[in-house]
Formats: structure tokens, sequence, C-alpha cells
């Protein structure tokens, strides 16, 4: 069903997925989001109006009983504004003369509210579009037409979501290359908190999900909101609380100076503020992860384990010695082989080559057709690293074409590893890397790409008068992607940005797995997989085996406890495998089959983590969708204080019935070394309630261990 509201004041209640979003709508504002969280019954939305109406006093500026999704200056709003721009600093102040709205709730569809407003003063349209998807999760996004007769320079449209005031504690991440998804935690304070990223990158550092909820609020205890920006360019998430009782989680682009000029007639859409909630931060996530899943574009097929050469064989490239790697690789059940850097000319080592995207004949006398005959002769896929967006300057595109070169008046500015940004919103450069990256895939038989981006976009100054560039260096590496997979079907693309720089739902529109981390030391990836994880769900997040020693960190670590921490994602393997021992290589066969085995639970299943109190022991799992099954790894990362370690309970399964829990080969305690409780001898049989309640002796093990615990339901 699809309607326009009729005029007055009132109220539009919309459910999916355990959601009510509940709007005023006013034939002269923007609309009011009066509750978005736990769902609530229908019929009360008239007297809603009258419940949630504060009192004025002699100054809407001091109550601001209404705030729309866009806060405006003009209605009151002193925190930061949702729309700011002007013509040559004037048309400043949008204020709507009207308002319309049209609302869709089709069953089975999600619900959508489109409101259309236009300043007759100052020749201004904006509109606001609110989603709510089946998932429960609730996109927000907001256009600007210029309807005046000269141009209009938009600088701020960042649309809000407002939280109530029981969320008084913020969360989001932090973190560094190879060291990302930190979770820091504070108080809900009067003023802003903002995290914006000026890379051309959400960043190592990025925010990836701001949370606001109860103090305490853990993964499944405490109601919490937070919002993502589906955005891969510059942009900001904030956290506001003002004076007169609002809180608001909002997020936008960050345009530089001039990026977003509107001529007469033209148009602007900000990104989609991507918002959701729960009852602890696995509710919060599963609402991503359903509307993840039931995109058209998310794989279908099972994810194909994968062997990535690069830290088997950085950029020693050779036939003989690739061949061997990928014949040892098809014994053990690998199924797609990606080739790192290294192939193309000139790239001995990270100081040159990128942008000249031919295969180097001094390394690859035959080319590459002869690996990638082999590789496809053993049954697997063959994938290539890219890195589309890059150019050192010590190569042959940069030399012909320097003016090709991302750069401000004062030259390309500093390099990142040795190199510099290619300025694809350029339609030669674009259209010279879409050709050379086309002409290589199709030559090879290419299934797979990796597509790495160094160099954050700093001094990134576009054409012959450098004008900023990242908003339409965005859009290009989007329609790059697109354009690729067009002329390639069945073409996939991970997207890697020195690892974990670039993971976010703009990204991911295009793109079909992320690079987690660079780091692939397990005991770091305990954390970057548990916290990446309240964004995308298991199948989207690239997790690797790598050596005994990591090559990031230099922290030796047992083969259990590296290949049980990468299961819970799309397994891969980045080893050099002849340097494997007979019996490690059987011991990674093993868990290879055990990945493909659970692949339909894993990368499926609902993602579960316990509120443990003993920090030093980490549980998390993952559920079937019908109960009859999951999968929970159970981890001690630190030394504890406590000695036993008490009980660790399982979270996530049907209360009323009753499963089966015992240990999942290949893992299994060392009894040789610590006493097992006496469950573990033969399992135990108890119901859903009483393993997420009260739990289980938690068995003792040395740290950086796991075990697996298989629950099945009795009655499956």
């Amino acid at each position: 069903m699809t309607m326009t509201t009729a005029a007055g004041p009132r109220a539009v209640h919309v459910r999916r997925g355990g959601t009510s979003l509940i709007v005023r709508l006013d034939d002269d504002a923007l609309p009011t989001i009066l509750h978005w969280g736990p769902e609530v019954p229908a019929g009360d939305e008239d007297e809603l109006l009258v419940a949630t109406a504060g009192p004025v006093g002699d100054s809407l500026v001091q109550a601001q009983p209404q705030v729309g999704v866009l806060p405006l200056h003009s209605r009151g709003w002193l925190g930061h504004p949702g729309l700011r721009g002007s013509r040559a600093g004037r048309a400043w102040s949008f204020d709507p003369s009207t308002v319309t709205h049209d609302v869709g709730d089709t069953p089975g569809e999600p619900a959508r509210l489109v409101s259309v407003a236009v300043d007759e003063v100052d020749r201004l349209e904006v509109t606001t579009e609110l989603l709510l998807e089946p998932s429960g999760l609730v996109r927000v996004r907001a256009g600007v037409r210029n309807l005046g007769d000269a141009d209009y320079e938009l600088t701020v449209l960042e649309p809000a979501l407002p939280v109530p005031a029981v969320a008084d504690e913020i969360l989001d991440m932090t973190g560094r290359h190879a060291h990302e998804r930190h979770p820091q935690r504070g108080a809900f304070r009067q003023g802003r908190w903002t995290r914006e990223a000026w890379g051309g990158r959400p960043g190592h550092d990025s925010a990836t999900v701001l949370c606001a909820g109860e103090t305490g609020f853990g993964f499944r205890r405490g109601l919490v909101w937070g919002v993502h920006l589906a955005w891969s360019g510059n942009g900001a998430v904030s956290a506001e609380r003002t004076a007169t009782g609002w809180r608001m989680l909002s997020g936008g682009e960050k345009p530089l100076p001039g990026e977003i000029v509107l001529a007469p007639g033209e148009s602007h859409e900000s990104p989609w503020l991507m918002g959701s909630w729960g009852r602890g931060l696995d509710a919060l996530s599963h609402r991503f992860h359903e509307y993840l899943r039931a995109r058209p574009s998310h794989p279908r097929v099972e994810r194909p384990i994968i062997l990535n050469t690069w830290e088997a064989v950085y950029f020693e490239h050779d036939l003989a010695r690739l061949r061997d790697l990928a014949d040892r690789a098809a014994e053990l059940g690998v199924e797609r082989f990606v080739l790192d850097d290294g192939w193309f000319t000139g790239r001995r080592d990270d100081t040159a080559g990128l942008g000249d995207w031919q295969v180097d004949a001094d390394v690859w006398p035959d080319g590459l057709g002869p690996l990638a005959d082999h590789v496809h002769g053993l049954g697997m896929q063959f994938g290539l690293w890219f890195e589309p967006e890059m150019v050192n300057l010590d190569s042959h595109l940069a030399r012909r074409h320097p003016e090709w070169v991302l750069q401000s008046s004062h030259g390309p500015g500093l390099p990142s590893r040795n190199q510099h940004v290619l300025d694809l919103g350029r339609e030669e450069a674009f259209a010279y890397v879409l050709d050379a990256m086309s002409t290589v895939i199709e030559r090879h038989r290419i299934d797979y790409l990796k597509w790495d981006h160094n160099r954050p976009l700093v001094d990134a100054g576009h054409g012959p008068d450098h004008t900023p560039g990242v908003h339409a260096q965005t859009l290009a590496a989007y329609r790059l992607m697109d354009e690729l997979k067009r002329r390639h079907p069945g073409l996939e693309i991970e997207s890697c940005s020195a690892g974990g720089g670039r993971i976010d739902l703009g990204v991911m529109q295009h793109a079909d797995r992320v690079w987690v981390s660079d780091c692939i030391d397990a005991h770091e990836r305990q954390r970057l997989q548990r916290w990446s994880s309240l964004l995308l769900p298991p199948e989207l997040l690239g997790t690797h085996v790598g050596a005994d020693r990591d090559h990031t960190t230099g922290r030796v670590l047992d083969l259990d406890f590296r290949a049980g921490t990468a299961l819970f994602g799309h397994f891969g393997v980045e080893w050099d495998l002849a340097k494997a021992d007979p019996a490690q290589l059987a011991q990674l066969r093993r868990w290879i089959e055990l990945h493909k085995e659970l692949r339909p639970l894993l990368h499926h299943g609902t993602v579960v983590h316990a509120d443990g109190t003993n920090p030093a022991v980490e549980v998390e799992g993952v559920v079937a969708h019908d109960g009859s099954d999951a999968l929970y790894r159970m981890s001690t990362v630190d030394h504890s204080a406590q000695w036993p370690l008490g009980r660790i309970t399982l979270p996530g399964l049907d209360p009323e019935r009753r499963y089966r829990v015992t240990v999942q080969e290949p893992s299994a305690p060392d009894s040789t070394r610590h006493p097992v409780p006496a469950w573990m001898a033969a399992g135990v049989t108890l119901t859903g309630a009483s393993l997420e309640t009260i739990g289980v002796a938690t068995p003792l093990t040395d740290v950086d261990r796991l075990i697996l615990l298989r629950a099945r339901a009795v009655d499956a």
C-alpha cells in the first residue's frame, strides 16, 4: 500500500522485524521521529502526538519540542546543523514553507517515507527518505535540489536519528593499521562526540558503528542503538546531547571545499545512514546481518576456501614455486588460489610499478597463463591482487601522465607505502585502468580480485586546477568495481585497504568480502573478528591461517588456535605450505574439512557472544536459525586472576529445547596439563535456558588456546 498523508499533524507507525518506527508528519516541517526501537502495538499514534509533546514556554528555541531527521537552525535547533550551504553567502538558512509526505507500507517490502520540503524564498528543495527494512534496520538519507538561478554550494548534509534518555553510554571503535577495531566506551555527556574520516576512506581508526545505550550494555544485555555511515570517502558519525533533552546519532559525508556545488536544477543525495537497535549488541548486529543477507547481490554460493600467496612468497614470484604451492593447496582442499602483489611490470618491491597493470615479462616470460591454467586445472579458482586507485611515481604510467596523479598546487604530497593516488575522476585515467584490468581478467579467466587501497587521500586535488577530488574518486571507485563485474559476470571483489581501512556498507554494495586486517595473528584476530562482526556477517569477513610465527607481531601460536579462530569467517590460508611439516598439513586439512562441513551453519546462522564475567575467557558462536545446532568457540586470551575459571554460558539457543553439548574435534582440551571438567568426558544435556543462564564449568587451558563446543538439539 502506498499513500500520501492527509493535512495536519499526524503520526505514521510502521513495523518490521520487531522494530516500530513512529514518525510525526507536519505540512511545513520535515519528519520528526517519535520512536524507533522495540515494537509497540498499533493504535496509539494519535495519542502519542499529544503524549510526546513537551511544554514550550515562551521560546521554541529553548524547548525544541520537534527536531526533524535533518535538524535545522531555522526551526530552533542549536546543535550541529543537518543542512548547511549557500549561494555565495546567500540562501544559507533553509526554512521550508511546504512539505509533502508519501508513505509506502507494502507487506513484505521495506516501509518507506519520502518527504519533500520546499523553501520558496531561497529556492531550495530538500528530500528526506526513511526506510524500515524487513530486518528492522532503519535507513535514512537526504537530498538537496537547487531551484534557484545561481550555483548552490552544499557543505553539510547529515541526517540524524534520535535515541531516548536511557541511552547514557556511547561505544565506538578506534585503532591503527594492523591493530584495528578496539572498542572504547564513555558517558553520553552533553555536547557532541564526533568521529571523522578525512583520508578518503573510513580508516583503520574507523568508529565502524557508533552506539548509544543503557550504561553497561553488553552483547546480550541492555537496550542499545547504533548508526553506521554507508560511505567509503570522507565522512563522520556523531553522538550529540543537548540541554533541551535531545540525544541524536547522526552522520554524513564531509565534502572538501567546492566538492558539491549544485548548478541550477542539479541535485545531490547524502549517503545512507544506517540505524539499528537491540537488546544487547548481538541483536543490533543481527539486523545488519539480516539486511545484508537479504540483498540480491549477497554471495549465494558457498564461500570457497582461499589460499593467498602474500605471506607465503611476498614479492618472490617464481612459477615452479607457485605451482608447487598450488599443488599443496589443492591437496588440502583449498578452492581458490590468489596471487598477491608482485606480478606486474617493474614490481620487485613496493617502490615501483603501481599503475602498470601488464604482466611483468621478466618474471613471467610466458605470462600468467601457465600458472592460471595450472590452478584452474587443479579445480581451483584463480584470483589476483590489484591496487587500481594507486600509482607509484616510479612507473611508466606516472612518467607518461604525471597529470593523472591526484595532487594539490604544491605537488603530489606525502607518499604512503611509496605511492600516490591515481585520479580516477579523469575519464581517460579511468578508461585506462578499466581496460588494463579487464584485459588481464579476461585473458587469464580471473575469478576474484583482491582490491587494495594503501594510501589515504591527502592532497587529493583533481584536474589542472587541483580542485578537491575525494568525492569524485569515491564514486569512480564504485563505478570501476561495477563495470568490471558487468564485463566479467561472476567476478568477485574483496575490499582491502591496507587491511581493514575500508570496511563500510558503501563499498559492500560493490564488493563481496572484506580483508579484516593485515594482521592475521590469531590473538589479535579474536578482537578484530568479534568487533568487525558487529557490522558484517562471518561470510563477508576474510579470516586466514598464517604461519607459526606471525608476520606482523612475531607471536608464535598453536595451529589449532590459529585455525579455530579463522574458522568463524570466510576461511583461508596465508602460509608457505612447503615449510609446514606433514603433521601440520594433516592437522590443517582436518580444519579445512571441518569448515566445509560447517559452512551452512557458520555462514547462515546467527552470531552470538556471551557476556562473561572473566575477561580472560571469551565465548562466541553461531546458532542455526531453526535452533537445531550451534557451534561455540571458547578462547582463553589472557592470564586469569581467577582460578579455576568459573562457568561459561552458551547464548542464543532455544530456551525450551534440550541440547547435547560436546567438544568438537579437532579441538580438544589438553588433559596432560590441566584437569578436565566432568561434563566434557562424554558431554552434557541441558535446556537452552540452563545453558545461557547457568552455564557449564569452564575447561582450563593455557593462554591463547581454544576449544570448540557443539550444541545439538536432542530432538533434531
